[in-house]
This record gives structure tokens, sequence and C-alpha cells, in this order.
């Protein structure tokens, strides 16, 4: 298990880890699997133990939004299995997930008799919201072109994976998946890519996306 040093699951001690494996159990989803579908009624908390889930929504027009990515580590579910909701988004797996599923009403019990895990539950929850909150400042205004260049440096910054002076991002998405998750059209969101490889700032292909010069990314992303 490779988990970011940063995520809930390395947030927790020891103790809290094997309080949470003691009322678990494995469970492995193949890429394209679903975890869930968004309006699904809670029932469990996944911790990712290895591999990437999508995270999904919809728009009104029935378009699919790819709004987050997950890793090693990080903890799904939770806010809908503590309140008893309906799940808010579907959740895929990207490749080949190893996970451990806590059921809904045994992690509310956790949550409420172990300081160290709500403490870390709420930091984590703390983060994501301000996360939103920095996509949407990024997405929701400026050119087309400067919304992809944010979505590429953030992308970069979270899911890439460093080769050198090189950041190979492999996000499993489409390119209109893409240009929905930016708020703009394929088309655009194509030229955008064009005008960075001719700049030598990017190259793609095929399910990914090297970055080379993240500084210069991140330049025109302000």
């Amino acid at each position: 298990m490779d988990t970011g040093p940063d995520s809930f699951w390395e947030r927790l001690t020891t103790t809290e880890r094997g309080v949470i494996e003691q009322v678990s159990h494995r469970r492995g989803y193949v890429a394209g699997e679903y975890l869930w579908h968004e309006g699904d009624q809670s029932k469990h908390v996944v911790v990712v133990l290895s591999g990437h889930v999508q995270v999904i929504t919809h728009t009104t027009d029935g378009r699919e939004v790819v709004i987050a990515l997950r890793s090693a580590g990080d903890i799904l579910g939770e806010m809908a299995a503590l309140y008893d909701q309906p799940r808010t988004a579907t959740v895929r797996a990207l490749d080949k997930v190893d996970a451990i599923t806590v059921p809904s009403n045994r992690f509310i019990h956790l949550s409420q008799t172990r300081a160290k895990l709500a403490w870390t539950l709420l930091g984590v929850l703390h983060e994501r919201f301000g996360q939103t909150n920095h996509q949407r400042a990024e997405y929701g205004g400026g050119t087309a072109s400067h919304r992809v260049y944010a979505q590429l440096a953030q992308m970069a910054a979270e899911h890439g994976a460093q080769n050198g002076s090189t950041i190979e991002i492999k996000a499993g998405l489409t390119q209109q998946q893409l240009a929905d998750n930016a708020a703009t059209s394929r088309e655009s969101y194509a030229r955008a890519l064009r005008s960075l490889r001719e700049r030598g700032i990017i190259s793609t292909g095929r399910g990914w996306i090297r970055v080379h010069r993240l500084d210069e990314l991140r330049r025109l992303a302000r």
C-alpha cells in the first residue's frame, strides 16, 4: 500500500488503522467497475488501498463530468454514511483498485468514539471544501484556454508522476470529459492543448499528458 503522506489513512495512528481494519473487509474492483452510483442509498465507507477512482457527476443534459480523482489512502462516501443520505456522486474504478469497506453504522460509531479519527476526518473534509472552492474560482472565469491551463496544472500537482523533469498525468479521461470538467467545448480544449504542444510545454498521447515545463504552465494558468 503506497499512500500519499497527506491522505486520510496516513494521518491516522497505527491504533486507529487497526480499529478500522477490525470492522472492515477487503474488496477489489476491476477497471471500469462502479463502487456506487449517484442516488444509491449509503451502506458503507471505502478507503482506497491502491489504484485510482473517478468521482463523477452528471449535467442536466446528461453529460458525465469527472469532478475528482481519488487514490491510495483516500476515504470515500463518508458524508453520505455519517448523515444517512443517498450518494451524491458516482464513483468508478479507473484501474485495478484494492480497498477496505466499513459498514456505515460501524463507521459512525468509530467517528463518535475515536477522537483522532474524527479530527482526521474533519481535516480531510476541510481540505476538500477548500479544493472545491479553488476549483470553482479557477474554472468559473477567464478564457477557455485559461481554464484548461489551470486544470492541467492542478492535475499535474495532485495526480502527476514525476519522471526526471517531466510530470506524466494518466487521468484515464476522454478529451470530452476533460473539456466538460474545464467548462469548455471539446474543440476549445483541443485548441488549448495544441497551443501548449506547440510551445513545448506539454506532449500528449492516448491516455496520457506529459508536462515538460510546469512553471510555465502555472504562469499561464494565473
